[in-house]
């Protein structure tokens, strides 16, 4: 199992589209992978919080639809047992969770789920938690298990508590909530700035889109990252953009490699002119990545969460508030 993880992030000739290139899978000796079953963290929400407190963000209705059972609750925390974890780079593991093969994970297109890990007491015994969210990029139809894409930080609570996670192992997870409600052509263009594992929710909606032949929606991805090594899923993004005409993806990187072709720097103005739709009612930019960048581009989020005032580049160019969303 380590060994096809690994493969799943190193090696991309191993990548084999159907004619139609409508799907893209990794082939082992024991399994078949959609390419797009991992997730990734988001920098979205993280808070702590005992556990006797009630839920401190909006969970989505969980719907079993069609009679198909579905593995998450929005209001109770579900075990995962973890199957397996390959590193990804310096800095980065794949995690595999399983459960029950008949069951779906029970997410929409975008949503994110939340993790929990314990982390001390308080002085009246109640154990505290680290919660932190995670956006699915999986197909919502895959059934018994999901992925987690985890840069692992030194100080971070949650990401090191993954670190010591082994096989066998449990994770628990609520969710899941919804960020934004896609449905095919709501849009004719859509823009995307991810930074960093900001690729999570993008990839979602791109993954939703690639395999819908009826969804003619135009996507425009600008992906910044601090080097060409950062750039997470990139074998991924490239196949999908030469098989699906209407995905077009640009890098740009803060310390580009000798011969680098893409783009250097953080994410400007030209960038943005030139890659992503004009401001208009058939456009809609997504943007996700670090809190300076978020700042940089569109101006933060409000700390309940909510979308905010608009700001940064964005603004400057002409887009209002209900052209962008922040994830």
């Amino acid at each position: 199992m380590a060994a096809f993880l690994r493969r799943l992030v190193t090696a991309a000739p191993a990548l084999r589209y159907n004619a139609l290139c409508g799907q893209s899978r990794i082939e082992s000796s024991k399994f078949r992978f959609p390419i797009g079953t991992i997730t990734a963290v988001t920098g979205g929400i993280s808070y702590m919080f005992y556990a006797s407190t009630s839920n401190l963000v909006h969970l989505a209705p969980n719907c079993e639809e069609d009679g198909q059972k579905v593995a998450l609750k929005p209001d109770k925390w579900i075990e995962f047992e973890l199957q397996d974890v390959a590193r990804v780079s310096h800095n980065t593991n794949l995690y595999r969770f399983s459960f029950d093969p008949s069951e779906k994970l029970g997410v929409d297109v975008a949503s994110c789920i939340v993790t929990r890990a314990p982390i001390d007491k308080d002085e009246q015994g109640e154990v505290k938690y680290v919660a932190r969210s995670y956006t699915p990029i999986s197909d919502p139809e895959a059934k018994g298990y999901f992925d987690l894409l985890i840069k692992i930080y030194p100080q971070g609570k949650m990401t090191q508590h993954f670190a010591k996670l082994k096989p066998g192992d449990k994770l628990e997870v609520k969710g899941p909530i919804r960020k934004l409600k896609y449905s095919p052509n709501m849009k004719k263009h859509i823009g995307m700035i991810a930074g960093g594992t900001g690729i999570t929710p993008m990839l979602q909606v791109i993954d939703a889109i690639a395999k819908n032949q009826d969804d003619i929606t135009q996507v425009s991805l600008i992906f910044a990252n601090v080097s060409a090594d950062d750039i997470l899923l990139k074998e991924k993004l490239d196949k999908l953009a030469a098989c699906h005409p209407n995905i077009k993806v640009f890098y740009t990187v803060s310390n580009p490699p000798k011969g680098w072709k893409g783009g250097k720097g953080h994410v400007s103005k030209d960038m943005i002119i030139k890659c992503l739709p004009s401001p208009g009612n058939d456009a809609l930019i997504l943007v996700c990545g670090p809190p300076g960048m978020m700042k940089h581009i569109c101006g933060p989020k409000n700390k309940d969460f909510t979308q905010g005032e608009l700001g940064g580049l964005l603004k400057d160019l002409g887009y209002s508030k209900d052209m962008v969303f922040k994830f």
